[in-house]
């Protein structure tokens, strides 16, 4: 993908939207860090529009654009997800990819990693995940992308407590 602003918008969703699944899981707190997480993303977007030199005005417009574009993803990318992988892979394609890529093999690699990002963020302990905020990413590619690593358990820092 080239290097701009919509395409760093469109990885940043597709990894918060991958958070926003497993904090579900944790209840009414994970419910609250969604709305945290969801927060602070949109203050990611105004700051690096700024920091990018985005005319205020045209940010403003394209943030009320990306926030729709954000709910239409999020729900496109739980459907995708409850689905089999052609399921996924359509939501990817008309999301992540705004139906032009070329390359299935793109859309294939896009998938698998999806996949192995769920299952590695599911094996992770919530407790963790909610005290320490701190979320590892697998790499694109690696060699056995069917197994899932245990997550190091976090060192916390308990001091001035």
């Amino acid at each position: 993908m080239p290097d701009t602003f919509n395409s760093w918008f469109l990885i940043t969703l597709l990894h918060v939207w991958m958070c926003l699944v497993r904090m579900k899981q944790e209840g009414r707190t994970g419910k609250y860090m969604c709305r945290v997480i969801v927060h602070f993303m949109w203050e990611d977007v105004e700051h690096r529009g700024r920091v990018m030199g985005v005319n205020p005005y045209i940010l403003k417009k394209n943030m009320m654009v990306m926030t729709n574009n954000f709910y239409a993803a999020i729900l496109g990318y739980d459907e995708g997800i409850l689905s089999d992988d052609h399921g996924l892979a359509a939501a990817l394609w008309r999301t992540f990819f705004n139906q032009k890529c070329e390359d299935p093999r793109q859309l294939e690699l896009l998938v698998e990693y999806v996949r192995k990002q769920i299952q590695y963020l599911d094996s992770m302990n919530g407790e963790d995940l909610l005290l320490t905020g701190e979320v590892s990413w697998r790499p694109l590619v690696e060699k056995n992308p069917q197994s899932v690593l245990k997550p190091h358990s976090p060192i916390y820092n308990d001091e001035g407590l």
